[in-house]
């Protein structure tokens, strides 16, 4: 039997509660701002999360310092599932969501930065639940950051192992020899941006409250908003909705290209291949959808809730623009329907879901790096056919890419399109329809929030039956952590000590 440093993993899971707990004092203090009248239940839920937290740190005070990669993976793994469960509390205990399983799913939408709700009257719930349904999301967005960069590599999974490939570990060409230092100026740039954007998106209209909940829902690519229409609502106020797709781009990135950008080190975003395809991908995806909604789509349905404003073309434009942005970001937020604009758009659409933002950065799904190392090692098989004693190796931003790499990337690739299918399979046993079951699976696993049939982007998950709640909150968690942090879990040799 494996043994585990069991004593560090339980301090780690403490440390992680205390943070939990803390957060939920914050939204106790906006309810109480607020006086909404749950002030009282969700003070209660921070106090009973800070004293476990405070309980399991002090019993495992005494651990030892180094932790191996067996008890990172546990770490990372149950670290979000325990975030998940206790976040559960400031929902049940003021009965906004009485129902565990759908408080769980909430919760877990979330920490993963997915989006979806069981919510049917959003406008309606308390103040502060609302703001903790969004801090959830940042918290999520914040720990992803902090993962991606600096403690997957070091798992030796995850797309940062390609920047790692550029400057091997947080060194010289990252932002600072250590990874503390280096989530330090991750978490400045994450913040400035919610304060940036709260600041921008109430000087355009909205009120304070419903600007940081949107702030805080954009830079963690989560998409949970305080309307029922989602960003649809001001679809009357367009430079609102422009705010949130310049956001939404900037969290989609890297964020150590923010940071080397704000160092006026520009020349190194400009150059980032992954940046640049990134960039195009948005580009060119979002001409040819405005195209199409431009000539075939009825605008009289591309709308939710407010008729266009500024006109046919500009209407065309920001809403393809927007939908592109918050599917391949990952982000969620809705500006339309865009299941009623034509087949092709739903199709192009889906196909959307698989791409997900950079390395890096907040967003969930496959990501750019991963499709653009696929793209050249498949072109490159071109080239070994026809010179196959040639040394042909992938290379990004100019340096070879080890094979190692290469081959992780397309074990991840197949693992998650296998886990893709299994997830519609499952999703269908429960009676749910081919479509809206293709959907949930592609949505879940790339944390995106909406997706296609009874489970679109105007309609919500509270029709999900209880035991695909579940599955749905599963395949959530295995597409926020990369797949294998968790699907290691479950290999019998991963529990073997040899």
């Amino acid at each position: 039997m494996l043994k585990l440093n069991y004593k560090i993993i339980f301090h780690f899971l403490g440390l992680l509660l205390l943070f939990n707990g803390g957060f939920m004092l914050l939204s106790a203090l906006v309810s109480l701002i607020y006086d909404d009248g749950v002030t009282f239940q969700i003070c209660s839920a921070g106090i009973i999360t800070l004293l476990v937290g405070v309980i399991s740190m002090f019993l495992t005070r005494n651990h030892t310092k180094e932790m191996n990669k067996r008890e990172g993976y546990i770490v990372v793994a149950f670290g979000w599932i325990i975030m998940s469960l206790s976040g559960t509390l400031p929902y049940v205990i003021t009965q906004s969501i009485p129902s565990f399983t759908n408080a769980f799913f909430e919760t877990m939408s979330g920490y993963t930065t997915t989006g979806a709700s069981i919510l049917n009257d959003i406008e309606a719930m308390p103040k502060g639940v609302l703001f903790w349904r969004s801090t959830t999301h940042w918290i999520g967005g914040m720990g992803i950051i902090v993962l991606a960069i600096a403690i997957l590599p070091l798992l030796g999974i995850g797309g940062m192992q390609l920047f790692a490939a550029e400057a091997p570990g947080p060194s010289a060409d990252k932002l600072h020899p250590r990874i503390t230092d280096t989530a330090k100026r991750l978490w400045l740039i994450y913040f400035g941006y919610t304060v940036a954007e709260t600041v921008f998106l109430h000087l355009a209209g909205m009120s304070f409250f419903d600007a940081i909940n949107h702030s805080m829902a954009t830079v963690s690519t989560g998409g949970f908003s305080t309307k029922n229409a989602s960003l649809a609502y001001w679809n009357d106020q367009p430079i609102i909705q422009y705010i949130v797709i310049l956001f939404m781009f900037l969290a989609g990135a890297n964020f150590v290209l923010s940071y080397f950008a704000f160092k006026g080190k520009v020349q190194k975003v400009i150059k980032d291949e992954e940046f640049k395809l990134y960039f195009r991908f948005i580009l060119v995806f979002s001409i040819i959808a405005a195209v199409i909604i431009y000539l075939k789509a009825d605008h009289s349905i591309s709308t939710i809730h407010h008729p266009m404003v500024w006109g046919r073309g500009e209407s065309a434009f920001r809403h393809a623009l927007f939908q592109v942005l918050t599917v391949i970001t990952t982000t969620g937020f809705i500006s339309a329907d865009y299941t009623l604009w034509t087949p092709f758009l739903v199709v192009f659409f889906f196909g959307l879901m698989f791409l997900g933002g950079s390395a890096g950065s907040t967003s969930g799904g496959v990501k750019v790096v991963r499709h653009l190392i696929l793209i050249k090692n498949g072109f490159l098989e071109f080239k070994r056919a026809l010179h196959p004693n040639a040394i042909l190796p992938v290379r990004y931003n100019t340096k070879a890419i080890t094979g190692d790499i290469v081959f992780n990337i397309l074990a991840f690739f197949i693992l998650y399109m296998l886990s893709f299918i299994v997830g519609a399979l499952v999703f269908s046993m429960f009676g749910i329809d081919y479509t809206s079951a293709v959907g949930l699976s592609a949505s879940s696993l790339g944390n995106i929030g909406p997706a296609l049939g009874s489970f679109g982007p105007v309609n919500n998950y509270a029709a999900l039956p209880p035991l695909a709640q579940w599955w749905s909150s599963f395949l959530m968690l295995i597409g926020r952590l990369e797949l294998f942090t968790v699907l290691i879990l479950f290999t019998p040799f991963f529990w073997r000590n040899r």
